[in-house]
């Protein structure tokens, strides 16, 4: 089974114990990182028939697309999974902010002499 998740060509995502991947969602067109989530069987066959990310909230305990209610949709250009596929990459479209901030990337500070700077 590992050899068929590492090498092979079928999707066997490998969950967590609370049934989830992290997903990291980069800007198609840019290669910036926009924000990181988390993603259940469901939200991933979710995102792939709808070419829209949907992921798993942790803290409201369900599926949520992202943009249902800003209209910051991410329209998804292509997915990939890493070598034992317990994350997926997400590159994507973003039709406005990818923070619920309003910051463009949720990886809007960097730390600097023990603080946070905006960047």
């Amino acid at each position: 089974m590992d050899q068929d998740r590492e090498t092979g060509a079928e999707l066997l995502p490998k969950y967590d114990a609370a049934g989830l991947v992290t997903a990291v969602v980069t800007d198609a067109a840019k290669g910036d990182v926009l924000m990181v989530a988390h993603m259940n069987a469901e939200a991933l066959e979710a995102t792939i028939a709808s070419g829209e990310a949907t992921f798993w909230s942790r803290s409201r305990g369900k599926l949520w697309r992202k943009g249902e209610t800003s209209g910051h949709v991410l329209k998804v250009v292509e997915m990939r999974v890493d070598c034992d596929q317990d994350a997926i990459w997400i590159k994507a479209e973003p039709a406005g902010p990818a923070c619920h901030t309003g910051a463009v990337s949720c990886f809007y500070r960097k730390i600097e002499g023990g603080g946070l700077v905006r960047v």
